[in-house]
């Protein structure tokens, strides 16, 4: 046990829970419009979600000790390195169109950690909007990226899915703002800073609501889909309720990020027996 729980904080701290979650994402966008797998564009999102978000993460960290950083931050910084390498190869496997999309969502990371606005503030640091820009990211390049990189056009159902995509990573990012409510600066503005924990719960839950109330509204059923999302709706609602301040250390960072895994395991397993 004692050499697995490094291994296990290397995998959440190095991001790569973080990767396939997002790599999941796109895969329930497959599953939905069944779309083809390109594992070029998995490779693609899966180390550029790393690079990026250890970017976000330790870029302030290493730039101010960067002389004596502890060894298993050194040990992320030469993991990104080599997964910047393997991103670089991906990006030379995909079509400029795609990589155009994609480089317009990866210019709010770039934004939300470099200071580019008035006052030396970053999108992260513009009061409000840090979970909004997260979700807006997220969506864009699980939802609307694989249609081009498949050359498909976007039609109002492809909306509809990203939309109930930025509804529900709002929902699912409150207990991490919960969970920092004794970190975060209070200029940050975080839901739970400005309605409080309670109503930053019940906002968690009617967002979860409307997440769900979509995919009734969606002019086909796609019975792996509906029973998928109804399930990961009512397993998200949990997990923001049971949500405290003070939480285990994985409550957020290993159990809420797997929800995705989850869904996308569970969109695939439902639609196979409903086959």
């Amino acid at each position: 046990m004692r050499f697995l729980k490094p291994l296990f904080d290397f995998y959440l701290n190095s991001s790569i829970h973080v990767g396939i979650e997002v790599c999941c994402f796109v895969l329930i966008t497959c599953f939905r419009f069944e779309l083809p797998l390109d594992q070029n564009f998995l490779g693609f999102v899966f180390f550029g979600t790393i690079t990026g978000y250890n970017f976000i993460k330790y870029a302030g960290v290493a730039k101010l000790h960067h002389r004596s950083l502890a060894t298993h931050l050194k040990l992320i910084q030469v993991f990104s390195f080599f997964c910047f390498l393997a991103l670089v190869f991906f990006v030379f496997q995909l079509s400029l169109q795609t990589l155009f999309f994609a480089a317009f969502f990866g210019l709010f990371t770039v934004f939300y950690a470099v200071p580019v606005f008035p006052g030396k503030k970053n999108l992260r640091n513009l009061k409000g909007i840090k979970i909004f820009v997260i979700a807006f990211v997220v969506a864009g390049l699980t939802v609307f990226v694989p249609f081009v990189n498949h050359h498909m056009s976007v039609d109002f159902s492809i909306w509809e899915v990203f939309l109930q995509r930025f509804l529900f990573i709002i929902a699912v990012l409150i207990p991490f703002e919960i969970r920092d409510l004794d970190f975060d600066e209070a200029e940050l503005g975080t839901i739970p800073q400005k309605i409080g924990e309670r109503n930053a719960k019940i906002l968690g839950v009617f967002l979860l609501v409307a997440f769900v109330g979509l995919e009734f509204l969606k002019p086909e059923t796609i019975v792996a889909g509906t029973v998928s999302t109804v399930v990961i709706g009512l397993v998200s609602a949990g997990f923001i309720l049971f949500s405290r301040r003070h939480q285990s250390e994985y409550y957020a960072s290993f159990w809420v990020e797997a929800i995705p895994i989850f869904w996308a395991l569970l969109f695939w397993s439902t639609g196979r027996f409903f086959i």
